[in-house]
C-alpha cells in the first residue's frame, strides 16, 4: 500500500512513547503499509553523535543545546523522513518540533515565536499529520525512567511539569492534528487508541476533530 503519511509520537520522560510508535509500526506492517521508524534527536549518523552530546554531554549551554538539537532534525528531515514520505512510507517519529517548543521553550523559557520560525527553517515548513501526545504526570513518568538519568530526566519537577503544561496547550490550539492519550492507561489499551485515530487518518485521510480530542477515562 502506498499511502504516505508522517505521524509523532510527544510527551514527557517516561510516558512511552518509544514502545507505542514500535507497536504502531509493526500493526502498520501486518496489514501490508510500508513504514520507517526513526527518532529524535538522531535518526542520522551525524544526528546519533549530536544525540550523544544533547543527553549526556556536561555544561552544555541553553543555545548550545537548541543548535544541536535543530541541527539533528536538520539532518533527519532532509535525509530520511522527506525521502520516505516522497517514496510512499508512513513515517513514524518519536518526537519531532514540537519537542523543541515543549522542552526549550516552556521548560527553558526560550521565545516560542522564535522557536517555531526556527523550527520552520530546519524542516523547510514540514509538519507531521498526526501528534499523538502520551500525557502523563511529571512525577509518574520520572519513576519509571529505570536507566541512569540524562541531562533532561536531571532536572526539577518544575521543569517536567512545564514541558507537560506546555504539551496540552499545543495539543489544545491544535485538535486537528493532535490527541491526547492518557499514558497512565496500561500498554496495550494504549495502542488500541492509537490505532484507532491512525487508522481514521489512513482511511479517511482527515486527523482527530475535536470532538476526539480527549484525555481517555
Amino acid at each position: 500500500m502506498e499511502n504516505p503519511a508522517f505521524i509523532v509520537f510527544e510527551g514527557g520522560e517516561g510516558s512511552g512513547k518509544s514502545t507505542q510508535a514500535r507497536a504502531l509500526r509493526e500493526r502498520l506492517r501486518k496489514v501490508g503499509y510500508k513504514t520507517v521508524l526513526t527518532h529524535e534527536p538522531g535518526g542520522t549518523m551525524l544526528g546519533e553523535r549530536l544525540r550523544r552530546w544533547v543527553k549526556w554531554g556536561r555544561d552544555i549551554t541553553i543555545p548550545t543545546e537548541l543548535l544541536l538539537f535543530l541541527a539533528s532534525r536538520s539532518q533527519l528531515t532532509t535525509r530520511v523522513i522527506r525521502p520516505a514520505l516522497e517514496s510512499g512510507n508512513i513515517v513514524i517519529c518519536d518526537r519531532y518540533s514540537a519537542s523543541t517548543i515543549a522542552y526549550q521553550g516552556y521548560g527553558r523559557g526560550i521565545n516560542l515565536d522564535f522557536l517555531e520560525s526556527l523550527n520552520a527553517f530546519v524542516t523547510d515548513g514540514l509538519e507531521p499529520d498526526m501528534v499523538i501526545l502520551l500525557d502523563l504526570d511529571a512525577a509518574e513518568g520520572l519513576t519509571r525512567k529505570k536507566r541512569k538519568w540524562d541531562s533532561f530526566e536531571r532536572e526539577d519537577f518544575i521543569f517536567h511539569q512545564r514541558i507537560r503544561d506546555g504539551y496540552l496547550e499545543m495539543a489544545a490550539a491544535d485538535p486537528e492534528r493532535w490527541i491526547v492519550i492518557d499514558g497512565t492507561l496500561p500498554e496495550f489499551p494504549v495502542a488500541e487508541r492509537v490505532w484507532e485515530r491512525v487508522r481514521d487518518l489512513l482511511i479517511y485521510g482527515k486527523g482527530p476533530s475535536s470532538s476526539l480530542l480527549t484525555r481517555s477515562p
